[in-house]
């Protein structure tokens, strides 16, 4: 990732080696690895909808539509302020080979019925939904920052009220992946117990050695496969340098299953 000579309230960033590019704030949530991570779920070889759930300023989905040549794109965000950014980062001249396949729409994916379908998210619309949704508690990272907080921050109930609206939108056998923290992980099979199966979930390590600090999750709706711990992801071998292959993932020359 690299950056261009911006203004002070935000940074213009190369992301897959410069395939794509992110206008995101500077004060705000920022997106790196989960982001990247996230979108390295999505088969190689995807061609259908995508939706990007919380898409912030859009990186994840950029990311879909840099490996996936076919896929399109639907960044879905409630801030405003945020899918600004997802507009300027569209706008931005080194993503005019992505553009025309992606679009943005300000909605909160946790409405329900006919409020959510009348925000613009109907049912059976996408074959495919990704999400980082915030996963923190409110103590674990306080911040006077309200685009942080806002990012960063999960409310009560979220994982049912998202996974939910992705189960309603997802077309028969399509697809889901989530990033989050370990200790979610009870909150979300709960949440996708009756809609989602056939998980797969690699649990993600700093290093060999410490304990994971992300688990990335991805399931088929209404599919009825047993759940599946597979190898980890290491993000670190020796030093501060990317893994061989946390540093495919990261670029964009990799997809996280292997597809």
């Amino acid at each position: 990732m690299t950056s261009e000579r911006e203004p002070a309230d935000h940074t213009i960033d190369a992301f897959h080696r410069g395939n794509f590019w992110l206008v995101q704030p500077r004060g705000g949530h920022r997106s790196g690895m989960d982001a990247l991570m996230l979108a390295a779920c999505v088969p190689s070889d995807f061609n259908g909808v995508l939706c990007d759930f919380g898409a912030g300023a859009g990186a994840a989905g950029l990311a879909v539509a840099a490996r996936c040549p076919k896929a399109t794109i639907n960044l879905i965000e409630q801030s405003p302020e945020m899918a600004g950014f997802a507009q300027k980062s569209l706008a931005h001249e080194g993503n005019a080979h992505l553009r025309d396949r992606i679009s943005v729409l300000v909605a909160d994916v946790a409405l329900t019925g006919k409020a959510r379908v009348k925000a613009g998210l109907a049912d059976k619309s996408c074959d495919f939904v990704i999400m980082n949704p915030p996963f923190n508690e409110a103590r674990d990272r306080a911040t006077p920052d309200a685009l942080r907080k806002q990012a960063h921050v999960m409310e009560d109930g979220l994982f049912e009220s998202w996974l939910r609206s992705a189960a309603a939108m997802v077309r028969p056998r399509g697809g889901l992946a989530l990033i989050a923290r370990p200790q979610s992980l009870s909150d979300i099979l709960a949440a996708i117990e009756g809609r989602f199966g056939s998980a797969e979930i690699v649990p993600v390590h700093p290093r060999a050695d410490k304990a994971a600090i992300r688990i990335v999750l991805r399931a088929r709706l209404g599919a009825r496969g047993a759940l599946s711990l597979m190898p980890p992801l290491i993000l670190h071998d020796e030093g501060n340098a990317l893994s061989p292959r946390a540093d495919a993932i990261s670029n964009g020359r990799a997809s996280l299953f292997g597809d």
